[in-house]
């Protein structure tokens, strides 16, 4: 395997102080990714980001790992509370990330690690994947990810969609356009300016396409190791929602954004490689339902996935929407079974050789990154200490089959699933299970207590 190149638009120290020395960057957006994977942070001058924060960080109000998504400071956290006033988290830019912010004027970006003192925050998205990359390092183990993201594009802005209740909006496509170029040309003033505005900041991308729905679309972007990959994802949703509110549209990457609708997934590409940047997943060994040859590591490793799936579903699938995407016949899966090559699976293995993967399709494209590949690089490693087999690969259309088990059906039933789990709270800690069970039935009351317009067309009448 030749190594990648160094992707354009990442900065060093260096470069970063020579550009702005020569005014091309004045800005350096500074921040770290919430409970929900959005960036939280600071825009901060670029003399003083070098003259101050490169060495010693910034500081945040530590309710940003405690809140929901209306920023609502939210009680039960052990974390941070009222009680315990609120106070700082301190922010350590990680200097691995900083790239130039090529979709906006004259600025960079870099994204932070978050500490207690000296301790870093063991609920901080970003610490629960290193986690577990930690984890598998010491097994000689890394973890490469690739992120497959669909949204579907509006011609209403954000401040438009919100004055028309989210409701009547208008598509950027009147049909289903998966694969269709004509569609895609329509569309490409502003998906051609995501794929060159991201490509520029450090984030390779693959392609652009239609998807399953009238203005559904997906970009794909190289895969790379797991946290520098959970940084791109986190980045392209941020470029993607600025670039289309500059062109004066919206975009948006809710799981479910209409029940007659497509979903929108986030299928994540999963492989081990060994110290030396090897893949690790092909072998000698059969695979029973499947034409590839895998190592140990491999069975292991899709053994555990299948084992502890349903446990860790709260992290691939984090708000009560992202369950409303699991309907048979839309390629959101339902049954938990691996296939070669098979989109109704909830896990596909694809490729051979040192192309051989998983691929979970599973996660919609709310998912946080960080938290869904923790999760699942903490399933496989189990399954490769335990020697987990993952039995014979299902053939035919998982939808049909009345054996699998399936999918949790809500965010209830994935958090009962994830708070009786041992294994989730020795591989990811107890604290860390604890506190995104409350993130999870917080967002859940959120939206039992409102009053639907389904519920008053049905009930308004007729009750």
């Amino acid at each position: 395997m030749t190594k990648p190149e160094r992707p354009v638009g990442m900065l060093t120290p260096a470069e970063l102080a020579r550009e702005v020395e020569a005014g091309r960057i004045e800005t350096v957006i500074t921040a770290m990714p919430d409970l929900f994977g959005r960036l939280v942070g600071k825009r901060i001058t670029a003399s003083f980001y070098q003259q101050e924060v490169a060495a010693h960080g910034m500081h945040v109000c530590d309710y940003l790992l405690a809140s929901d998504m209306e920023m609502d400071p939210t009680p039960g956290y052990r974390f941070a509370s009222w009680d315990q006033g609120y106070g700082d988290l301190h922010l350590v830019p990680d200097v691995s990330s900083l790239r130039r912010a090529a979709w906006l004027d004259r600025s960079a970006l870099v994204l932070c690690d978050a500490f207690r003192g000296e301790e870093p925050v063991a609920v901080a998205p970003r610490q629960i994947l290193r986690r577990q990359l930690e984890r598998a390092a010491a097994l000689g183990f890394d973890l490469c990810t690739g992120s497959e993201l669909e949204f579907f594009l509006l011609r209403d802005d954000y401040e438009a969609a919100q004055q028309k209740g989210f409701r009547r909006l208008s598509h950027f496509g009147r049909y289903v356009e998966d694969y269709h170029v004509l569609s895609g040309t329509f569309a490409e003033p502003v998906i051609g300016a995501i794929r060159r505005g991201v490509d520029g900041s450090g984030i390779p991308v693959e392609f652009s396409k239609g998807e399953w729905g009238p203005g559904q679309h997906e970009i794909n972007l190289r895969y790379a190791r797991a946290l520098e990959m959970a940084d791109r994802h986190v980045i392209y949703k941020q470029a993607a929602k600025e670039i289309a509110a500059a062109a004066g549209t919206s975009l948006t990457f809710m799981a479910k954004f209409d029940e007659q609708l497509a979903g929108s997934s986030c299928h994540i590409h999963l492989s081990l490689w060994n110290a030396k940047s090897e893949p690790v997943f092909a072998g000698d060994d059969a695979l029973p339902g499947s034409p590839v040859r895998v190592s140990p590591v491999f069975r292991g490793f899709l053994g555990g996935l299948l084992a502890h799936v349903r446990e860790i579903a709260l992290f691939l699938a984090p708000n009560p929407n992202s369950y409303k995407r699991y309907r048979p016949g839309t390629f959101a899966p339902t049954g938990i079974a691996w296939s070669y090559d098979n989109r109704t699976a909830g896990f596909r293995i694809v490729g051979g050789g040192p192309s051989l993967r998983v691929e979970c399709r599973i996660p919609g494209a709310d998912a946080n990154p960080y938290l869904a590949y923790a999760a699942l690089l903490a399933a496989g490693l189990d399954g490769i200490e335990r020697k987990l087999e993952p039995g014979r690969g299902f053939s035919g259309d998982a939808y049909a089959s009345k054996d699998l088990p399936q999918v949790p059906h809500s965010l209830a039933e994935a958090a009962a699933e994830l708070e009786k789990s041992e294994f989730a709270r020795k591989a990811l800690g107890a604290d860390v299970v604890e506190h995104y069970l409350h993130f999870a039935r917080t967002e859940e009351r959120a939206i039992a207590m409102r009053v639907s317009d389904v519920e008053r067309a049905r009930y308004f009448e007729r009750v």
